[in-house]
């Protein structure tokens, strides 16, 4: 049994005693989050995972309350959503897409413009102590939460189907040469960076479990964001490497990323990388349009803003990154900050609506929540938001990878295409690829 029953019985006490509009219960239990999900994420249509490295982690089941929303405003009312609908003491998982309308094809059925989720049966790890919050929408039956929650067994060994074929989507040379032309455009007065991405279709030899992708993702990039959001036969997983913002009461951080080198075949190499992407004037002008974009978009809604003199390496599983940390004072809530950030020029490019014009122009493919954002909230306006990148959308037996760069002038297309290949790495590692 995976659920304690004495955490159990604490819970449906609780829930007797709750008001009869939306119930929660909430009791200590010594559980792992992603356990829950990978328990039973086979008998639910909706599960969830969110972890970040020194923040929450928690993992949900079903659905007690949600809000969906979509559009230029989405920011704003998923926030009016959450801060009305949520209950405190509840933390929401949330996620969004990259552009403001939403995914548009198929493959991303299930997936809108920005949802918010509370599941019926959560765990979540904040500040050293976990809880299992129930939670039972209005009108529902709270015995049904709990049989379902005391059937939950403990999973087993996480495994990786093999990859039997992939495809290109552009094909590699396409990609190269649109990435070339970007890169002309830039040194010609046209945006002066754009990220391109591409993406690689991967036949499988039996359908994935979205939630053991995610604990080998988690246990190969401690350091990362994992996360998976499961919706119907769909589920987006992956390890992101960067922090779009957290908010925790007055504080805010953000820690954006964009500049890649390998890393190396042993320390002294993988040192020699590192100083080399430092000192590079080209990933170095990359790596400032994003810090810039953030720092102007954050002035006006802190009243504090600490800006570090230079960036520093985020060495991860196979790339290396330049990363500035951010942080400061403010009075917004998460997805406010979000919201003002959302596309940055890490996954859009600079100046904003001329790159995002370009890459609807040339990309060829519905990116839905890659490089969006997936993360959890809560009613007080406090959260994390992490960049939906380093994942795979999977569906059936297939599984859909994506990986961008950002193209400025001077930017090489054969390069930018081996940095794309570092970062489809990762997961297609899971598959044998």
């Amino acid at each position: 049994m995976l659920i304690p029953r004495s955490a159990l019985a604490e819970a449906a006490a609780a829930l007797r005693a709750a008001p009869r509009s939306l119930r929660l219960a909430s009791v200590a239990v010594d559980l792992e989050p992603l356990d829950l999900v990978r328990a039973g994420a086979g008998a639910f249509a909706a599960a969830g995972y969110f972890s970040s490295p020194e923040g929450v982690s928690l993992g949900g089941l079903g659905t007690a309350w949600t809000a969906v929303v979509t559009g230029v405003d989405r920011f704003a009312a998923l926030d009016a959503a959450i801060e009305e609908g949520l209950p405190e003491g509840a933390e929401a998982l949330i996620g969004f897409s990259f552009a403001a309308g939403g995914p548009a094809s198929p493959e991303w059925e299930g997936f809108p413009g920005a949802a918010a989720w509370l599941p019926q049966i959560t765990v979540v790890r904040r500040q050293g102590a976990t809880r299992l919050v129930l939670a039972v929408s209005p009108g529902g039956n709270p015995a049904a939460v709990l049989t379902a929650a005391a059937t939950l067994r403990f999973p087993g060994e996480a495994e990786a189907p093999s990859a039997v074929a992939s495809r290109a989507v552009p094909p590699l040379a396409d990609w190269q040469a649109k990435g070339g032309a970007a890169a002309a455009a830039a040194g010609a007065g046209g945006p002066a960076k754009v990220v391109l991405a591409r993406s690689l279709r991967v036949a499988l030899d039996r359908p994935a479990d979205p939630f053991d992708l995610v604990a080998l993702l988690q246990e190969r990039s401690p350091a990362a964001y994992a996360y998976g959001w499961q919706a119907g036969p769909a589920a987006l997983v992956g390890a992101s490497p960067e922090l779009l913002v957290s908010r925790s009461g007055e504080r805010f951080a953000c820690r954006p990323l964009a500049g890649s080198a390998p890393r190396g075949a042993g320390p002294e190499d993988d040192r020699r990388l590192g100083e080399a992407l430092l000192a590079s004037r080209k990933e170095r002008a990359e790596h400032a349009f994003v810090v810039e974009a953030i720092t102007a978009a954050l002035r006006p809604l802190a009243s504090s803003l600490e800006v570090p003199a230079g960036p520093v390496l985020d060495r991860l599983p196979g790339v290396q990154h330049l990363a500035t940390p951010l942080g400061g004072i403010t009075a917004s809530r998460l997805l406010a900050l979000a919201g003002a950030l959302h596309p940055t020029p890490a996954v859009g490019g600079v100046p904003r609506d001329a790159a995002l014009a370009a890459i609807d122009a040339v990309e060829g493919f519905d990116r839905g929540w890659y490089a969006g954002g997936v993360g959890w909230a809560d009613a007080a306006g406090d959260g994390e938001v992490a960049l939906a990148l380093r994942g795979a959308l999977l569906r059936y037996d297939e599984a859909i990878l994506y990986a961008g760069a950002g193209i400025v002038a001077g930017s090489e297309p054969g390069a930018e295409a081996a940095e794309t290949d570092l970062k489809l790495a990762g997961m297609l590692g899971l598959f044998g690829g």
